[in-house]
């Protein structure tokens, strides 16, 4: 064979080999990736407490889904059973009839059919935060829900009244049963989602639509209300936390004194974990010697979910799962509150923890799951990729939550659970399952500073350990 021909057929067949290599390389790299899973091993030091609870999760938010009904009306008592400090509506102009125009033509509005509602959720327990919107029909100067008023005096008119009505000093509602001190601290949201083109597409840069405009007339009209309690106005309720939106509003803000009492936005996402960056970032865009005060301002998401459109797969176990490791992540961020998005289906299922009919959903019992949080939050060392864990402490009992979250369905996990320094003594242990099912284990005796249990998890599975000295 020529030494040439030789030496041609040995760079071929080095570039084949090299080119068949290369992605069996990065495939092997990949594959390596997902087959590792760091496994869980819980460390719970009971003696370790990190934060307060701050109970975040005890929001709940309800869209537009029947306009005339009062969609809460058949579901107080499972919202009840979540202790919810306050539920969020939008719609509030636009669902329950609140503005007309009087014979002479004057704005004239009438609370009765949003009272209804606003009473429900001071039955079920919480305080109503509301979205002002969206543009009332008789204002309009499109005729459509989203456009901007004829007259910028008759909004600032409307968002007086309301904050008259829900935050009066002299307001009694709900047939004599909600006045006083209940009607103190009331949250006004000004627009939802002003950034969408489907609620108007509002702008912060000027024009015919400058969402800069329709705030400013908002703190108008909340400067202009008389003889109120406190209560907190702010926004810009955005679909998710946009730099340029907190930058251009606040420097606005600051630079004309506008009243801005909160901070708030919205964020759907299926990984939990993308809830640890928003008020991280949010801090980094605003700093404090650029903002003043406005960087310290109370932070909250006034919707969050699995998917901002209705998906099938928020009604199972994997959405029950997903809101636990969700939660606790939202308390890491140390938010006022944080709105899950929503309390109830409309005729067709939308988002809702509940049916149109009331009946509970897994993301439901998750959120009362939560509920078993007391106290203060405990030190969990030991978390993997897919088991994560929140634990508590009160008087009464030290409770740790575990979750598997995996949207792939994939991930079974025997988890040791270690609970340390402990202190000496005579224990009870049950551990329950989200759903029901319970394991009792009295009598446990402590000698030493710990005390070890074992727990499986299938895919997307929940438990509850509750721990209690005798």
């Amino acid at each position: 064979m020529d030494s040439k021909d030789y030496i041609k057929r040995r760079i071929i067949l080095l570039i084949v080999i090299t080119l068949i290599s290369i992605p069996v390389f990065f495939l092997g790299i990949q594959y390596l990736g997902k087959a590792a899973p760091t496994k869980a091993n819980l460390v719970v030091n009971t003696r370790k407490i990190t934060s307060p609870l701050f109970y975040n999760w005890q929001a709940l938010a309800q869209g537009g889904e029947e306009q005339g009904v009062r969609m809460l009306g058949n579901v107080v008592p499972q919202l009840r059973d979540l202790s919810p400090r306050y539920i969020r509506l939008d719609h509030i102009y636009d669902y329950y009839n609140v503005v007309n125009r009087d014979a002479s033509g004057r704005v004239a509005v009438n609370f009765n059919e949003l009272d209804a509602t606003v009473c429900d959720i001071y039955a079920a327990g919480a305080k109503p935060f509301f979205a002002l919107g969206y543009m009332p029909l008789v204002l309009s100067s499109d005729g459509t829900l989203v456009g901007r008023p004829n007259n910028w005096d008759e909004w600032s008119q409307v968002v007086q009244k309301t904050i008259e009505h829900y935050s009066g000093s002299s307001t009694v509602l709900c047939n004599g049963t909600v006045q006083g001190d209940q009607l103190a601290d009331i949250y006004y949201e000004v627009w939802n989602e002003p950034d969408l083109e489907s609620f108007g597409k509002w702008s912060l840069y000027g024009g015919d639509k400058d969402y800069k405009t329709l705030y400013s007339y908002s703190a108008l009209g909340a400067a202009r209300a008389k003889n109120t309690r406190l209560f907190s106005l702010g926004g810009p309720g955005i679909t998710a936390a946009y730099r340029n939106w907190f930058q251009v509003f606040l420097r606005w803000a600051n630079e004309n004194k506008v009243r801005v009492d909160f901070l708030s936005w919205h964020h759907y996402t299926k990984n939990p974990d993308d809830f640890t960056d928003d008020v991280e970032n949010i801090n980094s865009w605003i700093p404090q010697e650029a903002y003043g005060r406005f960087s310290a301002l109370p932070k909250i998401i006034t919707e969050w979910g699995y998917d901002s459109e209705p998906n099938a797969i928020a009604d199972t176990n994997v959405g029950a799962a997903y809101t636990i490791a969700s939660a606790r992540n939202l308390i890491d961020q140390k938010l006022k509150l944080a709105f899950s998005f929503e309390v109830k289906d409309g005729p067709s299922p939308r988002w809702g923890i509940l049916t149109h009919t009331g009946e509970k959903k897994p993301r439901y019992e998750a959120l009362k799951f939560m509920n078993l949080l007391k106290g203060y939050r405990l030190q969990i060392d030991g978390e993997g990729s897919f088991v994560r864990a929140i634990g508590s402490t009160s008087p009464e009992k030290i409770v740790v939550i575990v979750v598997n979250y995996d949207k792939d369905g994939r991930n079974n996990e025997l988890v040791p659970v270690t609970f340390s320094n402990l202190s000496q003594g005579t224990y009870d242990m049950t551990v329950t399952y989200l759903g029901g099912v319970q394991a009792q284990n009295n009598n446990l005796r402590v000698t030493g500073t710990t005390l070890s249990k074992n727990i499986l998890l299938s895919p997307n599975q929940v438990a509850a350990i509750e721990l209690i000295k005798k």
